[in-house]
């Protein structure tokens, strides 16, 4: 586990790398014990090579170069070979389990610096070895540890020699006078991480939020989230080497030596039964539009039916008309949410079923939902009071109302009470740009209530 700070090599850094010669040094460590095991394929997962929102990307071909000329150092440079047979066996164990996870897709085949920092420290000492670059993507953390798995399947069916970096930055909001300024999830972030990873309980990465993540800017969770899947049902003796961040941002190393197999290591295993569980349990006591909406889903995702109104249907759904959300998420993350701002069907059950059906099969920013993660699905329900038109943003309340945000024959609409939504601006903003509107267009506001069903 390494970060890769542009300024810590010497060419860019122009003396000042001096600032974190802790991590230098603790990078020197890494990239000697690198060389004591020999490794013949170095895996190296990175933030900053392709990524998509929707797969993960192993890089293609032969090899690659690159440089930090970006950086006014052409003369860093690098020219490495890739383990075309180790992922080539990456792809194919991902395609026979139907796992998003291949080579298409590269516009830029040059080594991004996530990738050639750590090669840097650790060419010093070792050569003679070829890489896979593995790419992170908008996936839930779940999928970046079965990557993992994939990846130490792959590695056993080659029989390769292997070691894997997970590289990665921590918080970039750790001081007012860094390059991203302060958050209070910054230190946080840092402090769970390093204390996490120095004690190798890979199962409590998943305990990272989304929300949390985001305001903390971490780099590299999902990187180490794979490293951890591929050290998946072992033993595994872990050091942390350091920890810095005098610059603002958050730079951590560790090591971790891989031993026996560990029954009690199978952190993904032990996470989806936790969640199964919990979820259950919420599902007993859902209220009846929720039971509906998530009965929708069911049959539709199972049968493609979508049924019809169940006779336990309570008055409030059948004998009242209002625009309705159904919004479905997995794993703490967005999965699907459609919804009619205004009634288009007879009644609050009808229209729950219709929004039910295309949030989960119609959503165009997602695929359909498969029958296996019925169980991990949280879904609310959103009835919405008619829309208001209001002068200006001092109408507002994030946490009360909703907006609807207008130009011409655009527009875009944002739920209240949204996690990670905190200022009326935040809102506004992030309305306006799903309705597809220009920054700076003479807008329209408009705001409603919601009575959210859980």
């Amino acid at each position: 586990m390494v970060p890769h700070p542009p300024m810590i090599i010497p060419d860019v850094g122009r003396g000042s790398e001096a600032q974190i010669e802790k991590t230098v040094a603790a990078y020197r460590t890494v990239a000697r014990r690198i060389a004591e095991l020999r490794p013949e394929t170095i895996i190296i997962s990175s933030p900053h090579t392709v990524m998509y929102s929707d797969y993960f990307h192993i890089s293609p071909g032969k090899g690659a170069k690159g440089s930090f000329a970006a950086y006014r150092a052409p003369q860093a440079a690098f020219r490495e070979r890739y383990d075309r047979a180790l992922a080539d066996g990456i792809c194919r164990i991902a395609e026979e389990r139907d796992f998003p996870a291949g080579t298409l897709g590269e516009r830029d085949p040059s080594l991004d610096h996530g990738t050639m920092i750590p090669l840097y420290f650790i060419e010093k000492e070792y050569t003679g070895f070829e890489i896979v670059r593995v790419g992170l993507s908008g996936l839930p953390l779940t999928m970046h540890y079965t990557l993992g798995m994939i990846i130490r399947d792959a590695v056993k069916e080659t029989g390769r020699r292997a070691v894997f970096v997970a590289s990665g930055d921590l918080s970039h909001k750790l001081k007012d006078y860094g390059p991203y300024g302060f958050a209070p999830e910054g230190p946080e972030y840092d402090e769970r991480i390093m204390d996490v990873c120095g004690r190798a309980a890979f199962g409590e990465l998943f305990d990272f939020g989304e929300t949390f993540c985001d305001r903390a800017a971490e780099c590299g969770h999902r990187s180490f989230v794979i490293m951890a899947g591929a050290l998946d049902g072992l033993s595994v003796k872990a050091e942390k080497l350091s920890h810095e961040d005098v610059t603002g941002v958050g730079y951590g190393i560790c090591c971790f030596d891989p031993a026996g197999e560990d029954g009690e290591r199978h952190f993904l295993d032990q996470y989806l039964a936790r969640e199964k569980a919990k979820l259950k349990g919420q599902r007993e006591k859902e209220d009846p539009l929720v039971r509906l909406a998530r009965r929708t889903v069911e049959s539709f995702v199972l049968s493609g039916g979508e049924g019809t109104v169940p006779e336990w249907a309570t008055p409030e759904m059948t004998g009242k008309r209002a625009g309705v959300f159904v919004s479905i998420h997995e794993h703490g993350r967005l999965r699907g949410c459609i919804g009619t701002i205004l009634p288009v069907t007879g009644s609050v059950a009808q229209e729950i079923m219709d929004n039910a059906v295309s949030a989960c099969s119609r959503d165009p920013r997602f695929d359909p939902i498969l029958p296996e993660e019925l169980p991990y699905l949280e879904i609310s329900v959103d009835v919405l009071t008619k829309p208001e038109r209001i002068s200006g943003p001092e109408e507002l309340d994030v946490k009360r109302y909703g907006v609807i945000v207008s130009s011409g024959a655009k527009r875009g609409l944002l739920l209240p009470d949204l996690d990670g939504v905190d200022t009326v601006e935040e809102q506004i903003d992030i309305a306006r740009r799903k309705g597809g509107i220009a920054e700076g267009a003479p807008v329209v506001l408009e705001r409603f209530e919601v009575i959210r069903h859980h």
